[in-house]
C-alpha cells in the first residue's frame, strides 16, 4: 500500500511530547509512554486501510447484489440504491460529533475498536437477511461504526504530527491512500467474492472488520484522557474556530462528488441492463466482476497522484494546491463526457481520451491531503481536536448524502451523464467558496495575534 522507505518515516517518534496528554502519566510511565503511540502510526494507518477495504467491498457488494436481484425480477430502482448509500452517510453525520467529543474524553483505541466491531455486525446483517428494512438497518450501523473511527483517527494523526508539517502532509496523504485502497481492492474483492459466494460474501467482509478491530486495539496505547465537564461548551468552542467555517462549504461540495461516484449507484449503472445509448451505461451488464478491475485501475492512477502530491505539498501553499486540484475536476468531467459518447469511435480514440483523463485525475488527487493538512495546521493544540475532526466527518457526511441523492436523481434521468452534470455543478460551487479560504500562514498569524 505504501513504500517501506516512506512508511519508516511514520515510525519515528516526534520530537515534541504528545499534546493531548494532560495530567500525570499512568504509573510506571515516562517519555516512552508519550511516544509509544506514535511509534505505531504505520500500523494504525494500515488498520484504516483494512477498514476502508472492508467498507469499499461492502459498498460495491451492495450495488452488485441489488443489481443481481433487479436482473432477476426484483424491480429495484437506482433511487433505492442511492438512498441506501445516503442512509449510511446520514448515520455517520449524526454520530460524528458525539463520537468526536468522545474521542477527546476516552481511550481512542476503545472507541475505534468498538467502531470496527459495529461495522462487522452491520455487514453481517446483509448476509443473513433479504429484507429491505434490514438493508437500511445495516447501512445505519455501518455509518455509526465509521463515525466512531474516523474523527478519533484523524485527531490521533494530528497530535502525532504536531509541529512537524512535512510529516503531517505525508500522514494525511497516506490516510488518503487508505481510502483508495478501499476503492481499489474493495472493488476487486467484492466482484470476486460475489461471483463465488453471492450473498455469503458479506460474511467475509465482516471478518475484515474484525481484523481491523484487533489491529487498532493492539497498536494504539492507552493515554491520559481529557476531562470534559461540559461537552456542549467544548463543542461551541470548536465551532467558533475560523478554519472550520472557512473550509466547511468547500468540503461539503467536494464530498458531494464522493457521494456521486463512490457509492453503489455507479456500479448499478455500469452493471444494470439499460436501453441508454451512452457508451458506459450497462457496459458490464454481462460481466459485473469487471467493475472491480475498473475501480482498481482508477485507484492506481489516483494513488500515484496522491503519492506524488505527498512530496510536492510541503513545498507549496496549501490553498494554491486546493485551487489547482479542484479546478482539474472540470476537464476530468469533459473527458469522461467524451468517453461516454464515444460508442462510434475507434478503440484508439477511446484509449487516447482515457489517457488524458488519467493524467487529469492525478492532478485532482491532491485536494484531500492538502485540505486535511490545511485544517490540521489551523487547529490549536489546546482545542478539542477530536471534536473538530468530528465536525469534519459531519461535513463529509453532509456532502456525501447530497451526492448520493444527486446520483440517484440524476442517474435515474440521465444515467452516467447525470453524474457528470452533478460533478460539474458542485465543482463550480466549490471553486466559488474556495475564494474565501485564506492561506495557512494568515490563519496562524490571526490565531497568534
Amino acid at each position: 500500500m505504501t513504500a517501506p522507505s516512506d512508511m519508516s518515516v511514520l515510525n519515528r517518534p516526534p520530537a515534541e511530547p504528545h499534546p493531548r496528554i494532560s495530567g500525570p502519566l499512568p504509573s510506571g510511565g515516562g517519555a516512552d509512554d508519550r511516544t509509544h503511540a506514535h511509534a505505531n502510526l504505520a500500523w494504525v494507518i494500515s488498520a484504516h486501510g483494512i477498514l476502508r477495504i472492508a467498507s469499499g467491498t461492502s459498498g460495491i457488494l451492495i450495488g452488485l447484489y441489488l443489481a443481481s436481484l433487479n436482473n432477476h425480477g426484483a424491480h429495484l430502482s437506482v433511487g433505492l440504491v442511492g438512498t441506501l448509500s445516503a442512509v449510511s452517510f446520514a448515520a455517520e453525520l449524526f454520530a460524528s460529533i458525539p463520537m468526536g467529543l468522545a474521542s477527546d474524553a476516552m481511550q481512542p483505541r476503545l472507541l475505534m475498536t468498538a467502531g470496527a466491531i459495529v461495522g462487522a455486525i452491520a455487514v453481517f446483517l446483509f448476509a443473513v437477511s433479504g429484507s429491505t428494512s434490514i438493508f437500511f438497518l445495516s447501512r445505519v450501523l455501518e455509518g455509526i461504526g465509521a463515525a466512531a473511527i474516523v474523527p478519533a483517527l484523524l485527531a490521533y494523526l494530528t497530535d502525532a504530527t504536531d509541529r512537524r508539517p512535512a510529516l503531517r502532509v505525508k500522514a494525511m496523504s497516506y490516510f488518503e491512500l487508505t481510502l483508495l485502497a478501499g476503492l481499489a481492492l474493495g472493488g476487486i474483492v467484492a466482484a470476486q467474492l460475489f461471483r463465488a459466494l453471492d450473498a455469503a460474501a458479506f460474511t467475509v467482509v465482516s471478518v475484515l472488520y474484525l481484523a481491523c478491530a484487533l489491529i487498532l486495539f493492539f497498536s494504539i496505547s492507552s493515554r491520559a484522557v481529557r476531562h470534559l465537564p461540559n461537552p456542549l461548551k467544548e463543542l461551541k468552542q470548536v465551532l467558533r474556530l475560523p478554519s472550520l467555517r472557512h473550509l466547511a462549504p468547500v468540503w461539503v461540495c467536494v464530498n458531494s462528488v464522493v457521494g456521486l461516484w463512490l457509492g453503489p449507484t455507479l456500479p448499478f449503472l455500469l452493471t444494470g441492463r439499460t436501453s441508454s445509448h451512452e457508451f458506459l451505461a450497462g457496459i458490464y451488464a454481462t460481466s459485473p466482476a469487471d467493475v472491480g478491475w475498473l475501480l482498481f485501475g482508477y485507484s492506481i492512477v489516483f494513488g500515484l497522484g496522491v503519492t506524488a502530491w505527498s512530496f510536492i505539498l510541503p513545498h507549496i501553499r496549501l490553498r494554491n494546491a486546493m485551487t489547482f486540484t479542484l479546478g482539474a475536476m472540470l476537464p476530468v468531467c469533459a473527458g469522461f463526457y467524451l468517453l461516454n459518447h464515444s460508442g462510434d469511435q475507434s478503440a484508439a480514440v477511446r484509449w487516447s481520451i482515457g489517457a488524458g483523463i488519467a493524467l487529469l485525475i492525478m492532478v485532482e488527487s491532491g485536494f484531500t491531503p492538502a485540505a486535511l493538512a490545511w485544517l490540521a495546521g489551523t487547529l490549536p493544540a489546546e482545542s478539542g481536536r477530536g471534536a473538530a475532526m468530528g465536525i469534519y466527518s459531519v461535513l463529509l457526511s453532509v456532502g456525501a448524502i447530497i451526492g448520493s441523492l444527486l446520483a440517484g436523481f440524476l442517474g435515474e434521468r440521465y444515467s452516467i451523464d447525470g453524474l457528470l452534470y452533478g460533478t460539474v455543478l458542485v465543482a463550480i460551487v466549490a471553486l466559488m467558496f474556495l475564494h474565501w479560504v485564506p492561506d495557512l500562514s494568515s490563519v496562524r498569524e490571526e490565531r497568534n495575534a
